[in-house]
Parts: C-alpha cells; sequence; structure tokens
C-alpha cells in the first residue's frame, strides 16, 4: 500500500510546482471531451517503461500530424469520436440507451477504424500500432446501428417491418384529418376567429368565436385569455384522433423494441467497446502532448535509467511561463541552462529577490514531471535527464495563522516530510509504495530563512550535505553567504547565481553557473539615495567578516565571466564577417573569371565569323576568276588574271591560318593534371554552352551539370572548361572548403536545428538535389534531409545521388525524435 504522508508530500510538490495550471493548458489541445479529462489529470507513470511509451507516442502522434497538415488537412482527425463510457456502461447492464447515444456509438467505431488506417504503420510509427493491436472496430455492429437509426437518433422505418407497416397507417390517418380539418375551416370560415388549425393537449382545434361555438359540434379543450375565442376540437376527427393517438402509443413501443435490441448489442461488446475508448483516450492524449510541445517550440528529451545520471537542459523555458508570453501578451521568457554531471548532487542558487532564483527552480521541477508524463521539453538541442520518481519541493511562504505556524515552523515541517519521503542512503527511490529504480529531485526555496541567520545557516548546510546522501540532485535557493564555500571542501556541491544589473537596479534573470551571488544591498542603497554615513559604517561592519574582501572576489569573477562572454560574442562576429567577405570575394572573383571566360568565347566567335566569312568571299572571287566574270574569260588569259588568282589563294591560306591560331587546340591550351570540381562553370562540347558542375562520380569519369534548367549526367570527355582545358583525371587530393556561419567552438555539434535542416517535401528529385547540395556546402556537420515516406521516389533518387558526392560520408535514417525514415542525416566529409 502507498504510504500516506509521502503521497501527500508528493501532492503538495505538485501544487507548489502548478502542475494542474500546465494540465490546463495541455487539455486545451485534446480533441474530444475524454481526452481533456485524461489531460487534466496528467497521470504520471510509475517507471521508466511507461514513460518512454508515452514519449514514443507523443513522437509518431508528432510526426504523423505533421504530414496530414502538410498533405492539406487540418492534422490528425478525431471527428466523430464521443465519449461513449456512460452508454456502454449503461447497455452492458441491461438498460436500453436512447437513439442518439446509440448513434453516437456508431460515429465512434467509424472514427476508430479510420483513425487505425491513418496510423497503422508498424515501421513508421511502432509504438501507436502495437497500441491499436487489440482494437475492433465491430464493423457488423456500426452497420446495424446505421441501418436502424437516422441523424439525431431516429429509429429508421427500416428499423422493423411492423414498425414501417404502423408509420404508413400513422401517416395516412394524419394526412386524412388534416384533409378533414382544412374542409371544416373552409365550411366554417365565418364562425372562425382564425383559419389556422392550432393544437391543445395535443389534439388539432379550431379557433371559434365564442358565440358561435354551439353551431360547430365538438369537444372543447380552450379559451382565450379574453374568453373571446374558443377552442374546439371538431366532433368529426375525434375518432380519428383517438385512431392516431392509439397507433402513436403502438409506435413508442416498437421503437423501444428496436432500442433495446441496439442496447443488447452494445453490451455484448461492451468489453471490446470499452477497450475501444480507452484506446481513443489515449490517442488523443498523445495527440494533444504531441500538439502542445510543437506549440511551445520543444523538443524530445532523453530519459536515461541510471539514478545517478546527469542532467542537461540548455535554454530551458519555464512552460507556464511561455504560455503566458504568447497567449496574454507576457514579457519574454529567459532561459535558463542547467548542466548538472554525475558527480554533482547539490546546486546552491544565490542572487537578490525577484532576480529568477524560484523561477529557475520550478524549470527544472517542471521539466523533470513533463519529461516523466511523456511531455516534450521547452529547450534546445537534445535534452537529457534521468528519470525521475520523486520531484519533492518546499516552495513559497508557509505562514499559516490557523494552524498558529511561522514561515519557519511551516518551511521545517515540509522539509520534514520530505526527508521521511526520500529512500535511505544507496537505497532505491520509492514509488507509489513499491520500491523501485529512479531519481530524486529535492527543490527547496530559501532554505534555513525565518529565522535568525546564524542557526539558519547551520541548519541549512547540514540539511543540504544530508540531502547529498539521499537525493540524487538537490537545487536550493538561498541568502546564506557561508553555503557558497561548500563547493570548495566538497566535489558534490556547485554555486550559482542571477545575475543583477545594479545600475538599472533591475534584475537579468540570467543563469550563472560557477559563480556564487554576491550582495547588492548597500550598492541598491547607495543608488536609492541612502546617506553615505550610513554606507561607510555598514562596509565598517563588515570588514571584520571579510564580507567586503568575498564580495569582491566574487564582483570581480563576475567582470571576467562578462569581459569572456562579450570577447568571444565579438570574435563569434568578426569570425563571421570575415567568412561572408571571404565568400563574397571568391563570388565575385569568380564571376568575374566567368564574364572574362563568356568575352573571350564571343570575341572569338565573331573573330570565327569574320574569318569564315572571308573565306566565302575569297572562295566567291576565285570562282569568278574561273568563270570569266570582269571582262576576263577562261583562256583568255587577261593581263593580271594570274596575279589575281596567286593573291586569292594566299588570302584564303592567311585566314585558314587565322583561323587555325584563334580555334581552341587541345594540344596548345590542354593543361595537365586539370579536373572540374564541383561548383565550377564548364563548357558542354556538343552545346557549345556553360554549365554548372554539380556532382563528379566517385571514379571521376562521369559528372552531374546543369545547364540552365536542363540536367544531364555527361562521360568527362564531354565537357572543357571555359578557357579550352581538356579534363584529365587526378590523384584524389584533400580540399579545404570553406564553411558557413559557425561559432568559436569549432565544427558543430550533431544536433538537428533550423541552420542545418532542408525541407524537400513536394520537390522533384533535380530540385531537391540542387537544394540539399546548397547546404551542404555550408555544412559543419550533418544535415537533417527532411523528404517525407510518400512513395519513397524522392527518398531513393536523393540517396543514389549522395552516394555519387565525394564529399558526403554516409546517409542514414533520422532518429525517430527527428523523422525516422521521413528525414534522412548526411555526413559530410
Amino acid at each position: 500500500m502507498s504510504d500516506p504522508a509521502v503521497t501527500t508530500i508528493q501532492a503538495e510538490a505538485l501544487g507548489l510546482l502548478e502542475w494542474p495550471r500546465l494540465a490546463e493548458q495541455l487539455a486545451s489541445f485534446a480533441s474530444t471531451t475524454a481526452g481533456q479529462r485524461a489531460c487534466l489529470a496528467l497521470p504520471l507513470p510509475e517507471n521508466l517503461e511507461q514513460s518512454q511509451a508515452l514519449l514514443a507516442e507523443t513522437t509518431e502522434l508528432l510526426g504523423l500530424d505533421g504530414l496530414t497538415a502538410a498533405a492539406g488537412g487540418a492534422g490528425l482527425s478525431f471527428q466523430g469520436v464521443a465519449d461513449i463510457a456512460g452508454v456502454v456502461a449503461h447497455c452492458a447492464k441491461g438498460g436500453c440507451a436512447g437513439g442518439e447515444s446509440l448513434l453516437d456509438v456508431a460515429t465512434t467505431l467509424a472514427a476508430a477504424r479510420r483513425l487505425r488506417r491513418a496510423i497503422d504503420e508498424p515501421e513508421l510509427r511502432p509504438v501507436c500500432t502495437a497500441l491499436l493491436s487489440a482494437l475492433r472496430t465491430l464493423p457488423d455492429l456500426e452497420q446495424r446501428l446505421l441501418f436502424c437509426l437516422e441523424e439525431g437518433g431516429r429509429i429508421a422505418d427500416r428499423a422493423s417491418a411492423p414498425l414501417e407497416g404502423l408509420r404508413r397507417q400513422l401517416m395516412e390517418g394524419r394526412r386524412e384529418r388534416r384533409d378533414r380539418l382544412q374542409d371544416l375551416v373552409r365550411r366554417y370560415g365565418a364562425l372562425l376567429q382564425d383559419s389556422v388549425v392550432s393544437e391543445r393537449n395535443g389534439r388539432p382545434v379550431l379557433a371559434v368565436r365564442a358565440g358561435a361555438a354551439s353551431q360547430l359540434p365538438g369537444l372543447l379543450h380552450d379559451s382565450s385569455a379574453s374568453g373571446n375565442t374558443v377552442f374546439v376540437e371538431p366532433q368529426t376527427v375525434i375518432a380519428l384522433g383517438n385512431r392516431i393517438r392509439e397507433l402513436e402509443g403502438k409506435e413508442r413501443d416498437l421503437e423501444l423494441e428496436v432500442l433495446r435490441q441496439l442496447s443488447g448489442l452494445v453490451g455484448a461488446d461492451g468489453e471490446a467497446l470499452e477497450l475501444l475508448r480507452s484506446i481513443l483516450v489515449r490517442l488523443d492524449f498523445a495527440l494533444a502532448r504531441a500538439r502542445y510541445g510543437q506549440w511551445l517550440g520543444a523538443v524530445r528529451p532523453e530519459l536515461s535509467d541510471g539514478p545517478s545520471a546527469g542532467f542537461e537542459l540548455k535554454d530551458l523555458r519555464h512552460p507556464l511561463l511561455l504560455w503566458q508570453q504568447k497567449r496574454e501578451g507576457g514579457h519574454p521568457v529567459v532561459p535558463v541552462t542547467i548542466s548538472v554531471g554525475e558527480s554533482l548532487r547539490v546546486v546552491a542558487i544565490t542572487g537578490p529577490n525577484t532576480g529568477g532564483k524560484t523561477v529557475g527552480l520550478k524549470s527544472v521541477g517542471l521539466a523533470a514531471l513533463m519529461a516523466r508524463a511523456g511531455l516534450f521539453l521547452p529547450c534546445t538541442g537534445s535534452p537529457r535527464l534521468p528519470w525521475c520518481a520523486q520531484v519533492l519541493a518546499d516552495i513559497g511562504d508557509e505562514q499559516s495563522l490557523q494552524q498558529n505556524l511561522s514561515t519557519f515552523s511551516g518551511h521545517i515541517r515540509r522539509i520534514a516530510r520530505i526527508l521521511e519521503a526520500l529512500p535511505e542512503p544507496g537505497g532505491l527511490t520509492d514509488v507509489g509504495g513499491v520500491p523501485g529504480p529512479g531519481a530524486s529531485l529535492v527543490l527547496l526555496d530559501e532554505v534555513g530563512a525565518g529565522t535568525d541567520p546564524v542557526e539558519g545557516s547551520a541548519l541549512a548546510t547540514a540539511l543540504l550535505k544530508h540531502l547529498a546522501d539521499r537525493a540524487r540532485l538537490t537545487i536550493a535557493t538561498t541568502h546564506f553567504g557561508e553555503l557558497k564555500a561548500l563547493k570548495y571542501a566538497d566535489p558534490r556541491f556547485e554555486n550559482a547565481s542571477v545575475a543583477f544589473d545594479v545600475e538599472t537596479l533591475s534584475p537579468t534573470y540570467k543563469l550563472q553557473w560557477g559563480i556564487p551571488g554576491r550582495s547588492n544591498a548597500l550598492a541598491i542603497a547607495g543608488r536609492l539615495g541612502l546617506s553615505e554615513v550610513v554606507l561607510h559604517q555598514a562596509a565598517a561592519q563588515l570588514a571584520p567578516l571579510g564580507e567586503g574582501e568575498v564580495n569582491q572576489v566574487i564582483a570581480g569573477l563576475e567582470d571576467q565571466r562578462q569581459r569572456q562572454q562579450e570577447a568571444a560574442e565579438e570574435a563569434a562576429v568578426l569570425l563571421a564577417r570575415t567568412e561572408l567577405l571571404h565568400e563574397e570575394l571568391l563570388l565575385r572573383w569568380q564571376e568575374q573569371k566567368d564574364q572574362s571566360a563568356e568575352l573571350q568565347e564571343q570575341r572569338r566567335q565573331l573573330l570565327e565569323q569574320s574569318i569564315r566569312k572571308g573565306q566565302q568571299e575569297v572562295r566567291r572571287i576565285i570562282r569568278r576568276l574561273r568563270q570569266g566574270e570582269g571582262g576576263i574569260g577562261p583562256g583568255r588569259g587577261g593581263p593580271g588574271s594570274s596575279d589575281l588568282g596567286e593573291t586569292a589563294r594566299l588570302a584564303g591560306q592567311r585566314l585558314k591560318r587565322l583561323e587555325q591560331q584563334h580555334r581552341p587546340s587541345p594540344e596548345r591550351r590542354e593543361h595537365r593534371g586539370w579536373m572540374p570540381a564541383i561548383g565550377d562553370r564548364v563548357r558542354l562540347l556538343a552545346l557549345g554552352k556553360a554549365a554548372e558542375v554539380l556532382a563528379i562520380a566517385a571514379d571521376g569519369q562521369e559528372l552531374t551539370v546543369r545547364c540552365g534548367v536542363m540536367r544531364m549526367t555527361l562521360e568527362l570527355a564531354a565537357i572543357e572548361g571555359l578557357h579550352g582545358e581538356k579534363p584529365t583525371p587526378l590523384e584524389p587530393k584533400v580540399q579545404v572548403q570553406v564553411q558557413g556561419k559557425r561559432g568559436l567552438g569549432g565544427p558543430g555539434p550533431d544536433v538537428r536545428t533550423e541552420r542545418n535542416t532542408v525541407d524537400v517535401r513536394g520537390l522533384r528529385v533535380h530540385e531537391a538535389e540542387a537544394a540539399v547540395e546548397e547546404h551542404l556546402r555550408n555544412a559543419n556537420g550533418p544535415v537533417w534531409v527532411i523528404h517525407g515516406v510518400g512513395t519513397g521516389k524522392l527518398k531513393r533518387g536523393l540517396r543514389q545521388w549522395l552516394d555519387t558526392v565525394p564529399y558526403v560520408e554516409r546517409v542514414s535514417d533520422a532518429a525517430q525524435g527527428d523523422g525516422g525514415g521521413g528525414c534522412s542525416v548526411v555526413y559530410v566529409k
């Protein structure tokens, strides 16, 4: 059985961390009322395997929801799913459900079958597919319900042959009564106040003047408030009305019989329907988690089964504050980075009030709970943390007038319950009263506060040392300077602080690791105009205690870190600008080179055209000489004919030599060892046009080029350089490429970001290759290529092309959290 004290302190921690408020925000993303209730409950799994299964469900449905939305839809739809728990339980006990409730069962079955078709994909979504393996959509029951029920839950005529015949009789009787009443309206129109047939007590009546009621035989049902009008059911339709009433009673009995039969069918499949309902609720719960995480811009955490695993939470933002920022126009949320190694046990956060210490505490606590509940974390990179079986907290003012407790007493009572809930040193964390593996996270706000500073400091020091032996991680905020020195005596302790801008008297909400916070009381008092005499006396009181020297050391450390941070940022900006300038220079040099080559080519072609025209003119002159034009006939041997012929012959030889001199000569212009590189511009011999090299085969004998909108693969002998160079395969050389914008840390981490991700869904293969190649040139690490699943044609085409790219080391499918088979990771050399 679960220990009530342990359960109580864990429930208190959830309340202090505002876990119910986060559940309400999550519930707004659910598609069904049952899913909303599941989100509001937001249960915490009792072991790591359950949490990992929830994270897998969230990841799989996030990818499917994105694919569905990308295809032009609104994402994965739960339309038609109703909360059938009540009607199924009622029918299982032998009750008779209404037509509308039974129709909800039919629409839910149809929606379940549609969702199973959309989700069922063992390779892409193994966890959700396994969840659906036990699902029975009961098509026979669905068809029977839809056959017998119409919109709104009305019993259809086809549901029963006797019912259909009875309703036909009813229709004929009502039509006959309507005709008789209309005939009476025409015959007794002068006696009536109105020609409209009214209804009283479920019977048709005519509005007759009070003085003429005796002239229309019938049954009086009612009169008007003034008494001038009486409502009479004519005698000629009374018997017919009685017959209709009798038929209506039989109709209700037959309808009730149909509903009993349908309810019996539902009750017979009660277990299958209840299982179907629970699976749909779990899927809606998982989809809500996925959409909530996507809305937050969150990423999937990695949970470790080792209780001593470290915490790596980069740029963690408080989810509730992030909601305020996005939904309510609040202030931007300042992220905090938590980096705790395996040997670290206690982190003491110091700094001024309203500096963000408590927000940092709650952010870490909520992150541990969210990861355990299958939610993504509002971080960057790849967050990693242990599976926390216990998140215990003492946050806020515990003063209670009803219980006659001071703030200090309230804190001590809660801390005592926290110590009781923790396992013994070296033991296992207790979850729900059953011992099991898992880490314990303890969050203490203003530990030791509310009493004498000396005693409070001593108590806080002893408490943190005790917690270091029993909890995986304790994060405590404090104003006690003595706690800052624990780090230097025990390697399990670490200091952190929230930064404060003394000039503006405002916190920056940034968490600084490794540096304790310093007291800013005197500086703030001076800025607020307190007397210098008082400030000097206060400083003199601190001097014997060494507080002034400690604060000076801390201030120096803060200034040094700030200078290092500014220098690093300036260096990063300078490096980025240098690389951009270098790329711009290379681009302009290449453009000038291409323009010069094209200009030379144009001039050469113009010269060749002039030479050809000259040759044509020489041939024309020679023909004229041979034909005797210009007064010189054949054989006449006119004066100067031989000289003109010789001159023409010499001119033709001269033009031929000029043509040979200006024509690109492979022998004369060949550059030994020249080989085009990716991105170079070459000339296609068959077309005489310039093209850009996109890829080169591994053996160097073929290459892929783009000429205008055309893309083709050619042999090496089919191209030449813009200056006439003939390609010759060379021995592989190490090529140094200018990388894109990077930080000071060298190659980027193998983490998917917006900068190293390219989405090529919807593109043709050659268009996708061009987009991927542009990212690969500037890659500073792996590149994630989102191509989707579809028919697989785009993926196969990209993989075949990437196999020919020389600077690609390998290609593999992305992790499930990054897209799985719908995304490829390209590793460059």
